[in-house]
């Protein structure tokens, strides 16, 4: 029984991997450098945030070019990203920022630990 749990818990650990390796990153084509990148987030948040216009929403980098390896709860992912941290009014105050992966609509403890990895390789 101990030994299935130390096997189990590498395992987890080796899923957790997100370094990132160039033989995986090589060929990827990330299109251009978007130029509206601004005014499409903001427009996307609009969409799916509670009270958009009290909302601050903050850009802490430039989009770079970003890739995301595959786990057990996400498919790989690449493409441009840029780092973008949120501060909802909710109540009538405004509830502290956190870091925005893909939106308001993928909450949860992956989605932040997600979003703030990419933030700190972003430089944000």
């Amino acid at each position: 029984m101990k030994r299935c749990l130390i096997v189990l818990s590498l395992a987890l650990l080796a899923a957790c991997d997100t370094t990132v390796k160039k033989e995986e990153t090589a060929g990827l084509d990330y299109g251009p450098k978007p130029s509206r990148w601004r005014e499409e987030i903001k427009s996307y948040l609009d969409l799916r945030l509670t009270n958009p216009k009290e909302s601050v929403v903050e850009f802490r980098s430039e989009p770079k070019q970003l890739y995301q390896r595959d786990t057990l709860v996400r498919e790989r992912q690449y493409g441009w990203a840029t780092c973008v941290w949120v501060n909802e009014m909710k109540d009538g105050k405004l509830a502290g920022f956190y870091p925005v992966n893909n939106g308001p609509d993928d909450p949860g403890i992956v989605a932040s630990r997600y979003a703030r990895e990419q933030c700190a390789q972003l430089g944000g």
